[in-house]
């Protein structure tokens, strides 16, 4: 089960469909990317080693973007968060 599921679960909130088209940040920031593009091998180290506190992308919107985005370019090879978001949309847009 992924983070993202687990975390469903625990909040009531998983039903027995998943909406059409939704993707999780756990599928768009897989492990395979993460190690691709950072020292990271899952989203959610990336998260921690930056101490956010995010578990959906609207916690993540909620994150000043100068923050968010010295953390990215600190820690991937992306110079912003929309480099990095709009990389992961594509790739997992190929697959």
């Amino acid at each position: 089960m992924s983070f993202d599921d687990l975390l469903k679960e625990l909040q009531g909130q998983k039903t027995g469909q998943e909406e059409a088209g939704y993707i999780t940040l756990s599928q768009l920031f897989n492990e395979s990317f993460m190690s691709k593009y950072s020292s990271h091998e899952n989203f959610e180290a990336f998260l921690e080693k930056g101490n956010f506190q995010a578990e959906t992308r609207e916690e993540i919107e909620n994150i000043p973007a100068e923050l968010f985005d010295r953390h990215v370019a600190r820690e991937t090879s992306f110079a912003d968060w929309k480099s990095m978001l709009a990389t992961a949309n594509r790739e997992h847009g190929a697959e």
